[in-house]
């Protein structure tokens, strides 16, 4: 390898870490925000709290689904195009593109919210009050998908900053719009807990629109940076609008499937899992309701935020792995897929371990001590099946980002056939747990087809990814078990003068449990070194500062 390719493969390291940095943050801190409003909201709901997060959840995965088909894979399709002609110093195609795609997303949004507002009483499940909840969410789906299009126009650019922003404005303004209308409805005005569950969702809108705004600020900031790109560019391809538009359907329709992949698994849990349970147990539907709510949106509220961190991956990833596609560049692809594989399980590995070891806090933390025991070992078990949802979304992206966008459309879909056979099965055996685990075993089967497929295809570094998974692994493995005692000091020290099981202090032993593990975690990397692979050259400051060897 000569220094020019040397310098090439660290300045995308260096992009990518830039980009995954940016876009992690922006994530993980929305997510939080997203998980956070749950210990104020429920407190508010009262008794009410258990039905009304099961009935957010049911509005929220119909209204996900829906979202995505709105959004039609256009933003990183616009993504993976813009990078294209980028590369190809004609900056002037991808502006023709964004705009082409900003009449596409309009269109595609008009006819979702009409769709999700007329058709809930035909997609409610049965459920009149959910209802209310999707004609709430309708609203939104009105301008996100114009939101989603702006930032994959930034992040084709591998401008990873505006996205990161907005998206975190866009929560701010949701978890507040939330926050004071369940606060004015039910401890204000003592009205009903579904008209409160709507303004919640009704808030999607309101983010949105905050989000939106912040985006055409940035816009507005770059305009002149992109005008020049344009005045400088080759201008020698001139591509017809009719061709711009099948350019970006033809890359948009399987980023629809892939990205509604996890989606897809988790409308599959909603719409079996409770005539399954009815018809195998003698619960009632209040029972099972709970048991929903356990898995499919208290639990799943939590691992998002970790899931986040393979979804920042992602996002980074495409447009790369477009560029180095356009280029021919071979080497660089396989160091890319590579890098990409290394970053997620540095640190997907741990954060789901991480969560697994603190769940039995968090949960108190976040969800009271209903069911205490019950809803800690499912959220444990959630985060296990964490790293399985963020692989998929990772080397999913990785297949678009390669334009092996069919194949693994096919893979997905072989995976769905799998979770589809075993469900049955899993949810009488399993109960609670069976989702969760045919979700594992659907989506094992998609990943190492994705994988083995990307390996034969266009290589990876099997003896580099083999050994970063053998150092990380034994350093998560002693970050859990340390994690996991100190949750249990803790719990016996604030046992001696409180009640540890309320949500203060098991936030607090939460916390304090996370930062230990992390600092465990962090100084056993930058000692077996498989810090460098990720860090860089940091790594080598931080051991210095640490007085690691």
């Amino acid at each position: 390898m000569n220094e020019n390719d040397i310098n090439h493969s660290e300045e995308n390291r260096s992009k990518m870490l830039s980009g995954s940095a940016w876009m992690t943050a922006g994530s993980i801190l929305s997510r939080v925000l997203g998980a956070i409003y749950i210990i104020p909201w429920g407190h508010w709901f009262g008794e009410y709290f258990f039905r009304g997060n099961a009935l957010y959840g049911f509005g929220y995965n119909i209204y996900s689904f829906v979202l995505i088909a709105a959004i039609a894979g256009i933003p990183s399709a616009i993504a993976k195009q813009v990078s294209h002609y980028n590369a190809l110093n004609e900056y002037g195609v991808g502006i023709r593109i964004y705009k082409r795609g900003l009449v596409l997303s309009a269109g595609m949004g008009i006819i979702s919210a009409l769709f999700l507002y007329f058709g809930a009483p035909l997609i409610n499940g049965g459920n009149e009050n959910v209802i209310p909840v999707l004609h709430s969410l309708a609203w939104a789906v009105l301008i996100i998908p114009t939101m989603s299009l702006t930032r994959g126009y930034f992040q084709g650019y591998q401008q990873m900053a505006p996205s990161a922003i907005s998206q975190f404005v866009e929560q701010l303004a949701r978890v507040i719009y939330m926050l004071l209308t369940a606060y004015i409805i039910m401890q204000v005005m003592h009205g009903s807990w579904i008209h409160a569950v709507a303004q919640s969702t009704f808030a999607a809108f309101v983010g949105a629109a905050f989000g939106l705004v912040t985006l055409g600020v940035y816009y507005l900031k770059r305009r002149s940076y992109f005008q020049d790109l344009v005045a400088n560019s080759n201008n020698e391809i001139h591509v017809e609008p009719k061709q711009l538009y099948k350019e970006i359907i033809a890359q948009a329709v399987p980023f629809i499937i892939l990205g509604a992949g996890i989606t897809i698994f988790q409308l599959i849990d909603q719409y079996t899992f409770f005539d399954i349970m009815t018809k195998h147990s003698q619960m009632s539907q209040n029972n099972i309701t709970n048991l929903f709510s356990m898995f499919a949106v208290n639990s799943n509220k939590l691992i998002m935020i970790t899931i986040s961190l393979a979804s920042a991956l992602a996002i980074t990833a495409v447009p790369m792995l477009s560029e180095a596609l356009t280029n021919g560049d071979k080497r660089e692809l396989s160091r890319q897929n590579s890098n990409i594989i290394t970053l997620f399980m540095y640190v997907m590995i741990p954060a789901a371990l991480g969560m697994a070891a603190i769940a039995g806090p968090l949960n108190r933390g976040f969800y009271g001590v209903t069911e205490q025991a019950l809803g800690a070992n499912v959220l444990a078990f959630s985060s296990f099946i964490s790293i399985f949802m963020g692989l998929f979304v990772v080397i999913s992206a990785v297949m678009q980002g390669l334009s092996q966008n069919k194949r693994a459309v096919k893979f997905f879909f072989i995976g769905t056939i799998v979770k589809l056979i075993v469900q049955w099965p899993m949810v009488v055996l399993l109960g609670v747990f069976g989702p969760l685990v045919s979700t594992m075993i659907g989506l094992t089967v998609s990943n190492v087809l994705i994988v083995r497929y990307l390996n034969n295809r266009f290589g990876y570094g099997t003896k580099e990814i083999t050994d970063v998974f053998t150092k990380v692994g034994l350093a998560s493995l002693a970050m859990f078990v340390v994690a996991w005692l100190v949750v249990y000091a803790e719990n016996f020290v604030f046992g001696l003068f409180m009640d540890y099981q309320t949500k203060i202090p098991s936030l607090m032993v939460s916390i304090i449990a996370a930062i230990v593990g992390g600092i465990v975690y962090l100084y056993l990397t930058l000692q077996n070194r498989v810090a460098d692979e990720v860090l860089g050259p940091r790594a080598n400051s931080l051991r210095s500062k640490l007085r690691i060897k």
